[in-house]
């Protein structure tokens, strides 16, 4: 488990200059209000949407396959929206790597704390079971105000960045266990720690079987969630983060416990778990991370790319 940030001196090495210069600019902006914030990234994601044309394909493309039933203008609208508030995400997220914490305090709200308590209190792990929302960044550090836990996570190729944000996840959670260590998350989960988990992106064949997600019938799903409740023997918490819609500040849901989760069968845990993922991100659509190829893998090899 990754439990403090090491700070390299190659980092003063002139090619991380730009770096360096970005990193100040951030955190120079972290001193405006939330709203003045918001208001510039909301004009950062429209920047994004006229120049990462690439980005915008991938996006249009997953709101054509989740959302048949709209009509095109909704979705042009709904991708709009997307691009505004993935420009806003940069601040949602170097905000809860450098606020001080009476500062994310008077903007957050936790929904669902006594679910996790009720857990602790029987001597089980939890496992909050995410969406990749855009706000991930800021909801760690809010609820690692109230409930320091542990997060799984994808180690940067760039040295820098995973300084920075082993750093920053750090501020009030516990550690960082890399997606591959299975036994170290089994480890914490049977130490009774809270574990964030997310399997609502497109991780390859291996581990993963093919269930329905939105109107995809065979989208590549990982089946690790049921594997870790089983080894782990915890509990599992569906869990949302969102930007309150008055631009206040964020609000965090976490749900009662999944009733027989594990079933004992990986594809109707698959099913299941998407159905619950469809759920969290149809409640807010245009903060979910839809820039990624969510249906990159196909179940057939042979299969053209959806992109």
């Amino acid at each position: 488990m990754v439990t403090s940030a090491e700070f390299d001196r190659a980092f003063y090495h002139p090619r991380y200059w730009p770096m360096w210069l970005g990193l100040a600019l951030m955190k120079l902006l972290t001193f405006l209000p939330l709203k003045a914030q918001w208001w510039l990234g909301s004009g950062l994601g429209r920047l994004l949407q006229a120049t990462l044309k690439k980005r915008v394909h991938v996006a249009r493309t997953n709101l054509r396959l989740c959302f048949p039933e709209k009509s095109e203008a909704e979705r042009e609208a709904l991708l709009r929206d997307n691009f505004n508030q993935t420009g806003m995400a940069l601040f949602d997220s170097v905000n809860g790597w450098w606020w001080s914490d009476e500062r994310i305090q008077k903007h957050m709200t936790i929904k669902g704390i006594e679910h996790i308590e009720q857990a602790k209190a029987d001597g089980q792990g939890v496992i909050l079971f995410a969406a990749h929302c855009l706000m991930l960044e800021a909801g760690a550090r809010v609820f690692g105000q109230k409930c320091p836990g542990v997060g799984v996570y994808r180690p940067h190729n760039n040295k820098f960045m995973e300084y920075l944000q082993v750093q920053g996840r750090l501020r009030s959670n516990k550690g960082l266990i890399p997606k591959r260590e299975v036994r170290q998350m089994v480890k914490a989960l049977r130490s009774g720690e809270v574990i964030w988990y997310t399997a609502d992106q497109d991780a390859g064949r291996k581990g993963a079987v093919f269930a329905p997600f939105f109107a995809v019938e065979e989208a590549v799903t990982v089946t690790g969630a049921s594997t870790l409740a089983k080894l782990g023997k915890a509990k599992v918490m569906p869990f949302f983060v969102e930007r309150n819609k008055d631009n206040s500040g964020y609000t965090i849901e976490i749900l009662p416990p999944l009733e027989d989760f594990p079933s004992g069968d990986e594809m109707t845990d698959a099913v299941r778990g998407n159905q619950i993922l469809e759920q969290l991100i149809r409640h807010r659509p245009e903060q979910y991370m839809w820039l990624h190829r969510r249906f990159k893998t196909r179940p057939q090899k042979s299969d053209p790319s959806l992109y």
